[in-house]
């Protein structure tokens, strides 16, 4: 079938991938709370003829299209969950309303992920129903739990080896090669509590976190050459006190660490311990840890994790990325770079189990766990081409 084909074929779909986002969107669908909105997913799956749907035991739905065979293992990856949409009374529309707007469907979760999961969906059961055929064997995953860490990905990694996977967070129809990592870093420091209006009788971590805080933005960090610089932030400051007239005796500090290659978790902590040491002063104790977490995903299974999400990178000159690139570039008919993502993905827990990883999906990064998120109708047919093509191009790699 020739870009063209695709391009009217995806079209025609425009309908349906419309409605299918709204219908997502409007089940709320927070971390651990998926079980509605995979219910429906699943039942969509088995409605427009996947070969195969299940949900595994942690709560992932996964659709499958068999390959007329000979070809790769290739994942669609979505997720089922999104970020709070917090006050309802600050959105131009109601976060779950999917109000189709101007040319773009507004709400929670329309960028971040429900259009592309809605697009790619549809794309393997029109290549279906169209009886075109791929030589891929493609699975569609929406998986449980990304928004917290990625546990559903990780249980997949585990359960559902893949070749290939192509992750479907917004880049505005882009070809994505990467992302850094992040890891969650908590720095405590330890006094002796004392009413305010005697603070020589006490011990204050207040003075010993701000000399941590300040002393960050002088620490050295590594490059690379495609992802460019880590970074380091404080985004959370906690004390063991609510009161105001009480020196507190622990000050937790929140960091968030995105790292490039050749960093692990020894190397930000070799980093960052130093800087906590000389930071403490007047008898005050500290340390610094990536801390550990315990989920619990809708169907009850659990799963405990550091809180690290590892980086993406995908060689320039590999070969996915060029069948991606040349797939897309003829589908969408426009020049396709491959580019950076600023925020981590569950490409990350992929990479890292052996599958190589690429990203396209629709949707504007720059509005995701906003009130201002929507997704432009246009760019949701458009992927519907680009995910077709992506299906039918990777398939003749080995």
């Amino acid at each position: 079938m020739s870009y063209g084909q695709l391009r009217s074929l995806a079209e025609a779909h425009r309908g349906q991938v419309v409605d299918l986002c709204q219908r997502l969107v409007r089940i709320p669908s927070l971390p651990s709370r998926e079980g509605d909105l995979a219910r429906l997913v699943q039942a969509e799956m088995e409605r427009l003829g996947y070969d195969c749907v299940f949900r595994d035991e942690a709560g992932n739905v996964i659709g499958f299209m068999a390959g007329t065979g000979g070809g790769p293992r290739v994942q669609f990856n979505t997720h089922l969950d999104h970020v709070d949409p917090g006050n309802p009374a600050d959105w131009p529309f109601p976060p779950h309303e999917a109000r189709l707007h101007e040319g773009f469907i507004w709400g929670r979760g329309t960028s971040d992920i429900k259009g592309p999961m809605a697009a790619q969906i549809v794309a393997l059961a029109a290549l279906k129903a169209a009886g075109i055929p791929h030589r891929a064997d493609c699975y569609v995953t929406c998986v449980v739990n990304e928004e917290q860490g990625g546990l559903g990905t990780r249980y997949l990694t585990r359960t559902l080896p893949c070749d290939y996977a192509v992750i479907g967070e917004p880049s505005g129809n882009q070809l994505v090669r990467g992302h850094r990592g992040r890891a969650a870093v908590v720095a405590r420091f330890r006094g002796r509590s004392v009413h305010a209006s005697m603070p020589e009788r006490g011990i204050n971590p207040h003075y010993s976190a701000a000399r941590f805080i300040t002393g960050l933005r002088d620490l050295p960090m590594a490059r690379d050459p495609d992802l460019g610089p880590s970074s380091v932030t404080p985004t959370l400051y906690l004390t063991d006190q609510t009161s105001f007239n009480v020196v507190p005796g622990e000050v937790v500090v929140h960091l968030d660490w995105r790292f490039v290659p050749r960093e692990d978790e020894e190397a930000i902590l070799g980093k960052l311990r130093p800087l906590l040491a000389a930071s403490l002063v007047d008898g005050c104790q500290g340390d610094v840890h990536i801390p550990e977490e315990t989920l619990t995903t809708y169907t009850g299974f659990a799963e405990t994790r550091a809180l690290i999400s590892y980086l993406m990178v995908t060689r320039e000159d590999h070969p996915l990325v060029q069948a991606a690139r040349r797939a897309l570039e003829g589908v969408l008919e426009r020049p396709m770079p491959p580019r950076f993502w600023r925020f981590t993905t569950d490409g990350g827990h992929l990479s890292r189990a052996g599958t190589v990883c690429i990203g396209f999906g629709p949707g504007d990064e720059t509005v995701v766990h906003t009130v201002e998120e929507r997704i432009s109708t246009d760019q949701l047919a458009e992927a519907v081409a680009g995910y077709m093509a992506l299906a039918l191009g990777l398939g003749d790699l080995e």
